[in-house]
């Protein structure tokens, strides 16, 4: 990743709740253990996080409740102040940015939609999707226009003039997510979006979410403690584990090469077949001759495993580039399905 195309950076960010934590945390070489803090009976929500994220990615947070997830996020968007680190938005220190600077920040380049959504009862759809920009001081007529623009974009047209006591739990969500974007935010930050939705809601959303993404290519970060939604969602996640990232793969990395057990438990029984490419299981090398047709590498095999099952040969493969580099046949898929190990 080089320097140019990260977007956010933290490097040993650190949060610490109890009395004095700077001193605390200067006293142990900016690097307490975890008895240190226990025996001063401090908290460290966020232990020495390092994290570069890309422009144009879906960089997941995820944890069970008490991981820090949320505090480091918090972090991140300067919502609350971290205790010591460094932290790097578009190649510009904010540490030490002033109130008004971060919230001018926050208004044009930064959205944020939390799990509760935070609508303004008494306001219409178009007017709580306006609202951010009435806040930045936008016209009546350019606010509401660009509010338009993004209740379509959210599949809402049609409800401008709804209440939010008028809408289902999703269609409130999709308002939060219209108020987010109607400021053109660079850095989307979204903690556990859908986590109260009912399950066949969420699932609605995460493809209205995966759509959005598609379109619009924002730099996200997505906090959740269900790893199916992380892995149908991200390009890359963060493990976090008593306020440290103990690994940052992709989902794939994460289900082959876990860092440790507590990683290892998050996916071990998540079926293979949802989280692994073709890439994983593919015969590399030379196009095969027999092939029934051509897949992608990067094609989850849950989603191409009965066309293969079907198939009387193997499929080719081609990567990102659009190059053959090799192939996959019937046995390696239905491995996975069943369990075996790869390479077995």
């Amino acid at each position: 990743m080089t320097q140019s195309s990260i977007l956010l950076e933290c490097r040993d960010l650190w949060k610490i709740y109890g009395h004095a934590p700077e001193t605390f945390l200067k006293a142990h070489g900016g690097a307490p253990r975890a008895e240190d803090l226990r025996a001063a009976q401090m908290i460290g929500a966020v232990q020495a996080a390092n994290v570069q994220i890309a422009r144009g990615e879906i960089f997941v947070i995820m944890g069970l409740s008490g991981s820090g997830k949320s505090t480091l996020v918090r972090c991140l968007s300067r919502l609350i102040q971290p205790t010591a680190g460094e932290l790097i938005f578009d190649g510009e220190e904010i540490l030490g940015k002033t109130d008004k600077q971060l919230i001018e920040i926050r208004r044009k380049r930064m959205g944020m939609v939390f799990q509760h959504f935070a609508l303004l009862p008494h306001l219409t759809v178009l007017q709580n999707a306006a609202f951010p920009l009435e806040v930045q001081g936008m016209d009546r007529a350019t606010r509401e226009a660009r509010a338009r623009e993004v209740i379509e974009l959210v599949g809402l047209k049609g409800r401008e003039n709804y209440y939010p006591a008028q809408l289902s739990g999703g269609q409130q969500q999709r308002v939060g997510i219209a108020r987010s974007l109607a400021v053109e935010p660079d850095l989307w930050f979204l903690d556990e979006p859908f986590s109260a939705l009912d399950p066949l809601i969420r699932r609605e959303m995460q493809d209205e979410f995966l759509r959005l993404q598609g379109m619009l290519k924002k730099t996200i970060v997505f906090i959740t403690h269900d790893f199916d939604e992380a892995i149908r969602l991200a390009d890359r996640i963060a493990v976090m584990h008593d306020g440290r990232i103990v690994q940052i793969a992709t989902p794939e990395e994460l289900v082959l090469n876990p860092a440790d057990d507590y990683v290892a438990e998050f996916t071990r029984y998540i079926p293979r077949a949802k989280v692994l490419t073709l890439g994983a299981i593919m015969r590399p090398g030379a196009a095969a001759e027999d092939a029934a047709g051509e897949l992608s590498v990067r094609d989850r095999i849950e989603t191409v495993a009965d066309r293969i099952e079907r198939a009387d040969g193997p499929f080719n493969l081609r990567d990102d580039a659009g190059a053959l580099i090799g192939h996959v046949r019937r046995q390696e898929v239905i491995d996975v399905l069943v369990g075996r190990s790869i390479g077995a």
